[in-house]
């Protein structure tokens, strides 16, 4: 089960969404494709990414945000870019440029902090750009839980898209990760379930002042769920809330 798109289109353009893709992107050519599969990408791994030991000792903070921007492989940098172009544009309509991005990498930090405390003095590296993503799911969440998102379903030789509430969807992938991460080893390495988890939460924490600032739930009540429209039958103000059009 694969989320494609939503059905959201946002109010302006997600400078900050598509800048960070781009960053992803040409990062992971720059030398995942130049050193190759071998020593010297685990070594640059190893230095750039998040060692919990090492934060556990008082060192490499830097690597809480710098291991938000490398990736292992093609299908891992392509399944977060991804979900940060369906999630991404629609949080970045909401909360401004500048905000988003700040919000984007605050997650980041906490869902890799989330990680160091499961395992502490693990030397096994953390990498990628997922935990700041669930954070911006998070966000999402609470802003949007009606919102529809096509999810791309294949059995076998069967495949078939169809739409269903983001909290559906998101509420699934979270406990997705939560059950994965009690039931994983985590000194075998693999995916980063607890990061993922602890991401998503802070990112719902992190967006309640604006969820607050926008009414609550009466922003639910006024928007059933969804995001503002640009093309539907109502101003926008400012802060994206919908304003009935007199006639």
């Amino acid at each position: 089960m694969l989320p494609i798109r939503d059905h959201n289109p946002s109010g302006r353009r997600p400078y900050i969404t598509y800048t960070l893709i781009v960053i992803n992107v040409l990062i992971f050519l720059a030398f995942n494709l130049s050193l190759g599969e071998g020593r010297a990408l685990n070594l640059f791994f190893y230095e750039w990414g998040m060692v919990p030991a090492q934060i556990s000792a008082g060192q490499d903070y830097y690597s809480l945000v710098t291991s938000q921007f490398l990736h292992g492989g093609f299908m891992h940098i392509a399944g977060n870019m991804l979900f940060l172009w369906i999630f991404g544009d629609n949080m970045e309509d909401e909360m401004g440029h500048i905000p988003f991005f700040l919000f984007y990498l605050a997650s980041g930090v906490f869902a890799a902090l989330a990680q160091w405390v499961v395992e502490p003095a693990s030397q096994l590296v953390t990498i990628g750009a997922s935990g700041a993503i669930a954070g911006v799911m998070g966000g999402y969440l609470l802003l949007f839980p009606k919102a529809k998102v096509d999810i791309l379903l294949i059995l076998i030789v069967f495949f078939k898209i169809f739409p269903i509430p983001a909290w559906i969807m998101l509420g699934l992938w979270f406990l997705l990760q939560v059950g994965n991460g009690v039931i994983s080893d985590p000194d075998l390495g693999g995916v980063a379930y607890w990061a993922h988890a602890g991401g998503f939460v802070v990112g719902l924490i992190l967006t309640i002042p604006l969820f607050a600032r926008l009414g609550g739930f009466s922003f639910w009540e006024r928007t059933e769920g969804m995001p503002p429209h640009p093309e539907a039958e109502y101003d926008l103000s400012k802060t994206r809330i919908p304003r009935v059009r007199r006639k």
